[in-house]
């Protein structure tokens, strides 16, 4: 990070200032001692709006969503015993 003196930093500010809009850092400091820096100001990003309730009275769900298709999927993990008694 680049360091300059009071004085030069009063002469250039434009020019330092252009490069701060570009994301750049400096120090300023007086008699070769820092005191402060120069640079961008981060601005927190804005949270993006949530949109609730935005499909309200698009879909329904059935009153059996918990257990729908239960007996196929106990199925595939437990077989059925019975389904293979007539062969």
């Amino acid at each position: 990070m680049e360091t300059f003196n009071i004085h030069e930093a009063k002469t250039h500010l434009s020019r330092l200032l252009e490069k701060v809009a570009k994301g750049e850092s400096f120090i300023i400091a007086k008699a070769g001692k820092p005191i402060g820096k120069l640079g961008p100001i981060d601005e927190p990003e804005k949270p993006k709006k949530r949109r609730i309730g935005f499909m309200d009275g698009e879909f329904t769900v059935p009153e059996d969503f918990d257990t729908m298709m239960q007996e196929e999927i106990e199925e595939m993990f437990y077989g059925n015993p019975d389904k293979f008694k007539n062969r």
